[in-house]
C-alpha cells in the first residue's frame, strides 16, 4: 500500500517514462486514503512536455499543495524552482511527493536539496519505461539507476515498471517490462513496487507479480491525444 511508502516519496526515471503520469496518480490515491497534509512538487525543468504543474487547479481542488517553478509561466521551459519546495521536507506533517525530471540532469535539482532529506524518510523510486530507446535492457536501466543515484546522492529504493503505449497497451507490453524490472530488481537489490495499466487491464495480470498493482488513469493526456 502507498501509505506503507516513507513519507517523502521521489519519482525519478528516463524522460517519457511516465514519472508525471505516475505521479498524479500516487498523489490522488494518496489523497483518498489519508487525511495528512499533501504536497506535489514538479521538479522537472528539463521537459515542457506533461509536466504536473499543468495539473495545479486539479491538485489544489483536491486539497493537494501543488509546488512548482517560482515562474509563473507554466508552459517555459526555465530552470527555476520556488523556495516552496524545502517546506513539506522540513514540515513533517506533509505527506509528500516529488516528480523529478528526466535522467541524471533533472537529478541534480534534488540533489540540491538532498542534505535536507532524512535517510529514513524518504523513498526514491525508479519509473521504468521498456518501450523508451535507454531503458529497453538492464544494463540500461542499472546505468540510468546509478547515474540518478551519483546526481541527487540519494539512493533508488524502489522500481516501478510503467511499460506502456498510452491507449494501446497490452498486457503482453506490461509483462515484458515487468520481466526487464524483475532482473533489475535481483541484480541490484532494489524491489519491484508497483506495475502499472490501466483499469481494463488488471483482471488479465497474473496475480503473483512482485509488488503492487497500480491502476492507472490518463491525467496527463486529453482524450484525442
Amino acid at each position: 500500500m502507498i501509505t506503507d511508502d516513507k513519507r517523502v516519496r521521489i519519482i525519478i526515471g528516463h524522460y517519457g517514462s511516465g514519472k508525471s503520469e505516475f505521479s498524479m496518480n500516487y498523489v490522488t490515491k494518496l489523497r483518498s486514503l489519508v487525511s495528512n497534509k499533501i504536497a506535489l512538487a514538479d521538479l522537472d525543468v528539463v521537459n515542457v512536455y506533461f509536466r504536473t504543474r499543468e495539473k495545479k487547479e486539479l491538485l489544489n481542488s483536491l486539497d493537494i499543495l501543488a509546488i512548482d517553478s517560482s515562474i509563473n509561466a507554466p508552459t517555459l521551459d526555465l530552470p527555476a524552482v520556488s523556495a516552496q519546495v524545502v517546506t513539506p521536507m522540513n514540515d513533517k506533517s506533509y505527506d509528500y511527493v516529488i516528480d523529478v525530471g528526466g535522467d541524471n540532469v533533472g537529478a541534480r535539482v534534488i540533489g540540491r536539496f538532498s542534505h535536507l532529506i532524512e535517510d529514513s524518510d524518504y523513498d526514491m523510486f525508479c519509473v521504468v519505461n521498456a518501450n523508451r530507446e535507454q531503458t529497453q535492457t538492464v544494463h540500461q536501466v542499472i546505468d540510468h539507476i546509478k547515474a540518478i543515484e551519483k546526481s541527487s546522492n540519494l539512493k533508488v529504493t524502489g522500481i516501478i515498471n510503467n511499460t506502456h503505449f498510452i491507449r494501446s497497451t497490452t498486457v503482453e507490453d506490461i509483462l515484458r517490462g515487468y520481466e526487464l524490472s524483475l532482473e533489475v530488481s535481483k541484480q541490484c537489490n532494489i524491489p519491484i513496487k508497483y506495475t502499472t495499466c490501466l483499469d481494463s487491464l488488471i483482471d488479465e495480470l497474473p496475480k503473483d507479480l512482485e509488488g503492487e498493482i497500480f491502476p492507472i488513469k490518463l491525467y496527463m493526456r486529453e482524450d484525442w491525444m
